[in-house]
């Protein structure tokens, strides 16, 4: 097998404007959401490759409709039921309501802002993988430069955490849009090589202009279609070179056969 690019992508309501205090309605914040997901989908399906999207239960409830369209060529994972609000119990709920409005196994799971969560609670829900760790130091986040950079077990529990270089650089969706191109480009081609895969992650809300919201500079820079451009860029170069696109779910099962 070539080596193996595992795109992801929160699906979740854009409630990261309260962070820095800046008010936006849970209407607005649902919208802002499915407009990034309408102009993000289209140019990956164009590209016929898979991803995974890690979506709240609370936006699939909002829109059930394009859930079940998207599950139909990508994997369905959860991000908990609610992106700031959570309780071990939604870890659970967040997988019955996906699976129903999806079809699907819910198989995998992504903590909001990588959030720490006890794999006891992620066994105890039924989930198959956790993708909740970014194995770099971000300040301010989180430090986890103690955690291998590759998937590995934790308790029983495979974790697959989000890509980082062999120099812990994060291969993350602040990188992609502050780091030239090249080096970004460079970095993941680097880390397919000495890894076999690559874990990409993105919200589709970067997808949309969203600098009326009182966000850092660094956090909505190149949003809307700059950014599609880019990523649009990526694939076909990473395609190009010959490397093949999975998701999650399907690529550690096809590493871990049952």
């Amino acid at each position: 097998m070539s080596g193996q690019v595992l795109l992801s992508f929160d699906v979740e309501e854009f409630d990261m404007p309260l962070e820095y205090h800046f008010p936006i309605s849970a209407k607005e914040q649902m919208q802002v959401g499915k407009a990034g997901l309408d102009a993000l989908m289209p140019m990956i399906d164009s590209h016929s490759v898979a991803s995974t999207l890690f979506t709240t239960a609370n936006f699939a409830q909002h829109y059930p409709d394009a859930i079940r369209e998207h599950a139909i060529k990508h994997e369905i994972a959860s991000h908990t039921f609610y992106h700031s609000d959570f309780e071990n119990e939604h870890l659970l709920q967040s997988r019955q309501v996906l699976a129903t409005i999806s079809g699907q196994e819910i198989r995998g799971l992504r903590m909001p802002r990588m959030r720490k969560v006890a794999m006891t609670e992620v066994i105890k829900a039924g989930f198959s993988y956790d993708s909740s760790i970014n194995p770099t130091w971000i300040p301010g986040r989180y430090n986890n430069l103690h955690l291998p950079r590759t998937v590995y077990q934790d308790q029983g529990m495979t974790r697959m955490p989000a890509s980082v270089s062999p120099m812990r650089i994060p291969l993350f969706w602040l990188s992609f849009k502050n780091f030239p191109y090249s080096l970004f480009l460079a970095w993941t081609k680097n880390t397919l090589k000495k890894d076999g895969y690559v874990c990409l992650y993105f919200h589709p809300w970067e997808f949309v202009p969203i600098e009326a919201y009182g966000l850092p500079a660094y956090t909505r820079t190149d949003c809307g279609p700059k950014l599609l451009d880019k990523l649009d860029q990526l694939i076909k170069d990473l395609k190009a070179a010959g490397y093949g696109f999975n998701n999650m779910g399907n690529y550690l099962q096809q590493k871990s056969p049952a």
